[in-house]
């Protein structure tokens, strides 16, 4: 086994994991030339061992592999502390595979018929982000403002959020439902110059349709019936501050054109006024809606839209980022008794197992009002088990033991009128896949486990068959 040299060890690090040896002779010699220090693997496993061992700043990985596929190993690396860039090298051109390397965060995907040059440049490009990343994460004391969570998901996000913070342009935040838009938000502006000045909130899903223009934009006395007083919009009072539009694809189209217009002049004429009044604030905007489909079904302007999309974070889903729920409860029970009289719960393993398999379709909302449920139920200084949990959590594990332990999806085709053979066989994998979602909850992870199919067949086929996550 190849090891870095005590001379070389303040050098870059870069590991090949290719079973070609060949190949990890000629990029060895090549990265060694480039100054840099290199070693190989030729399975996965050594790869991962190595790892754990070395400093390694970059990966060269092959995508197939005497004991995996390389693209599977990607989120594993990616979870590790100090995770290395990867660059992924195959001598199979795969669009499928390429796709997923770029959607999991991998920095290239280089066919080994290229020149090499391109690994070099690829390289060197490599580590050059890396050191940038690593200045910028020294340099700056980053306030998570009540962010949880250590998964290579909401690592991204927060990386997001730093570079947003700097910058003084729109930002739309999308997510489900109970992910977290607001506190992303806040973390924004508390990072930016702007922490400072006001951070205001507009939920535009709660607001009546016509009060939307004057809470924005305010008015002057008289301005339409009601109005006995003068009033100033948020867009004013967020001046150097922040403005911060939850389900912003509720804003009514009657008041897009002229929110537009504020946002590119930061300038706006209250109703009824003779006069316009200038506001530098800072837009973030957040949506569970899929605002491009709004904009194709003519429900939301396309030039707010481009205007909107100036930076773009999605939060995950709690489903996936289940091994943040750990550290989420934890952080919300030890606020919840933190300074009171009483004792603290404890949780049982059991407890906690249950919270992580359970899907939230309300998110991280749903964990926290979940929590507090339990715990007034089971009063301060007892152990929380999964016999505390409401009954819908309890009623999902039990089917979901079922349905794990069933046989395959029952024959597809009606008894008496058989379909071709080739038809059949295409309603079974289609049954096949639902039900491998299904069993994984969503987790694509889980999914090659039971499945035994790479990252790429599975997306492959989840799109022939027209089928989500």
């Amino acid at each position: 086994m190849q090891t870095f040299h005590t001379d070389t060890i303040q050098r870059p690090g870069v590991l090949i994991i290719d079973d070609d040896v060949q190949v990890c002779d000629i990029l060895a010699k090549a990265i060694r030339r480039m100054g840099y220090a290199a070693c190989c693997a030729v399975t996965l496993q050594q790869g991962l061992e190595k790892m754990g061992t070395e400093t390694i700043d970059v990966v060269f990985l092959d995508v197939n592999l005497p004991d995996g596929n390389g693209l599977s190993a990607i989120d594993p690396i990616q979870q590790m502390p100090n995770a290395p860039e990867i660059i992924i090298i195959t001598g199979n051109e795969d669009v499928d595979g390429a796709e997923l390397a770029m959607r999991s965060n991998a920095w290239d995907y280089i066919s080994k018929s290229e020149s090499y040059k391109k690994f070099t440049f690829a390289l060197d490009r490599a580590l050059k982000y890396r050191r940038q990343k690593r200045h910028q994460k020294s340099a700056v004391s980053f306030k998570r403002s009540g962010i949880v969570g250590e998964s290579p998901a909401v690592l991204d996000c927060l990386d997001k959020v730093a570079k947003a913070a700097k910058h003084h342009f729109p930002v739309v935040i999308t997510g489900e439902t109970g992910t977290g838009k607001e506190l992303f938000s806040r973390a924004i502006h508390a990072n930016s110059s702007r922490s400072h000045a006001p951070f205001l909130v507009v939920d535009c899903a709660a607001l009546p349709e016509h009060l939307v223009e004057s809470t924005l934009f305010g008015h002057v006395k008289g301005a339409f019936t009601g109005a006995d007083t003068s009033r100033t919009g948020l867009m004013k009072m967020a001046d150097k501050g922040t403005l911060f539009l939850d389900e912003v694809g509720e804003l009514p189209m009657a008041v897009q054109k002229k929110f537009l217009r504020a946002i590119q002049e930061k300038q706006f004429r209250p109703i009824g006024a003779s006069h316009e009044v200038k506001s530098d604030f800072r837009l973030i905007c957040a949506t569970h809606r899929n605002l491009e489909d709004m904009v194709k079904d003519g429900r939301f302007r396309e030039d707010l839209y481009f205007r909107l999309f100036s930076m773009h974070i999605h939060l995950p889903p709690l489903k996936s980022r289940s091994n943040d729920v750990a550290a989420l409860v934890h952080n919300h029970l030890s606020r919840k008794y933190d300074g009171s009289k009483g004792k603290g719960v404890t949780i049982s393993e059991g407890f906690l197992e249950e919270l992580k398999s359970y899907d939230w379709p309300g998110n991280i909302r749903e964990l926290i009002n979940t929590l507090d449920l339990v715990c007034s139920d089971a009063g301060a200084g007892d152990t929380l088990f999964a016999r505390h949990l409401p009954a819908p959590i309890r009623a999902f594990h039990v089917r979901n033991k079922f349905t794990a332990s069933s046989p395959a999806a029952a024959d597809p085709t009606p008894s008496g009128n058989p379909l071709p053979f080739k038809a059949y066989i295409e309603k079974m994998k289609h049954a096949y896949l639902q039900d491998l979602v299904s069993a994984a909850r969503g987790d694509i992870a889980d999914c090659c486990r039971r499945s035994g199919l790479s990252r790429s067949q599975i997306y492959r086929l989840m799109h022939q068959y027209h089928l989500k996550f």
